[in-house]
């Protein structure tokens, strides 16, 4: 073989290498998705950006590869509200599954492991969602019975009092499990997700208390240790920063 030959055939080995190892593939299938446009977007550091729009086919499959220029999170959406947080790494081919509808409550996730952890907090979230739906649902049923007389003042005080419990409890729980998740997963970006998780609008690691600087310079160590040049991990050290110097004015 003439050694001309030799160095394309090395090139041409070395690209299939390079390009497998910046990249990654997204595909699954999405009931109910057929004829629709899927939205890949990147949770970057300054916030989300449009990355591609992905069309379903006529079976509900899809298919996608990107080239990551680092280490990032990403959005796959079927509506602005209705998406699911990934955290692909080099090479990995993520399959989906799920329903249109809800992607975000009914999909599942295989072949990436800090995907998979993504997954698992969200399935979390949606537990605690559940509760806080039926605490509203029986809010507003006990207020319909207040108004048709069926029943008195005192029995929706007692009521509140009850849902208010199952609140406190289910709000505390989430609390816990974030709080674990942070300590378990420590170095991985999927931290910058679980620590910015709200219940009910409310953050569970809120940073108008003064504790929650521990749980940002947790996660804050571990980027530096894991990916201390990642766009992320920077930009995560001026908000810690920023943020100590709130508190320290309080």
């Amino acid at each position: 073989m003439k050694k001309k030959n030799v160095i394309t055939l090395l090139a041409f080995a070395l690209c299939l290498i390079g390009c497998k190892h910046d990249t990654f593939t997204i595909s699954g299938t999405i009931e109910g998705g057929a004829g629709h446009v899927l939205w890949l977007e990147e949770i970057a550091p300054s916030g989300p950006v449009f990355i591609d729009s992905i069309p379903i086919n006529s079976k509900g499959q899809f298919k996608y590869k990107y080239k990551m220029p680092y280490r990032s999170l990403y959005n796959l959406h079927t509506t602005e509200d209705n998406y699911i947080v990934t955290l692909p790494d080099y090479g990995e081919h993520l399959k989906i599954n799920g329903n249109w509808d809800n992607l975000s409550v009914s999909y599942n996730l295989s072949g990436s492991p800090e995907s998979a952890l993504l997954w698992q907090l969200q399935q979390y979230t949606n537990d605690g969602a559940k509760i806080l739906g039926a605490i509203i649902d029986t809010t507003e049923e006990y207020a319909q019975m207040l108004f048709d007389g069926k029943i008195t003042q005192a029995d929706v005080l007692s009521k509140k009092d009850e849902t208010d419990s199952i609140y406190r409890a289910t709000f505390e729980e989430q609390q816990d499990y974030v709080c674990r998740f942070l300590e378990e997963n420590r170095g991985s970006l999927s931290t910058l997700i679980a620590l910015y998780k709200p219940f009910n609008n409310r953050l569970l690691i809120d940073t108008r208390d003064p504790g929650s600087i521990d749980w940002y310079d947790l996660v804050l160590e571990g980027l530096q240790e894991r990916y201390p040049d990642n766009p992320h991990t920077l930009h995560f050290k001026n908000t810690t920063e920023h943020l100590r110097s709130s508190l320290s004015r309080q």
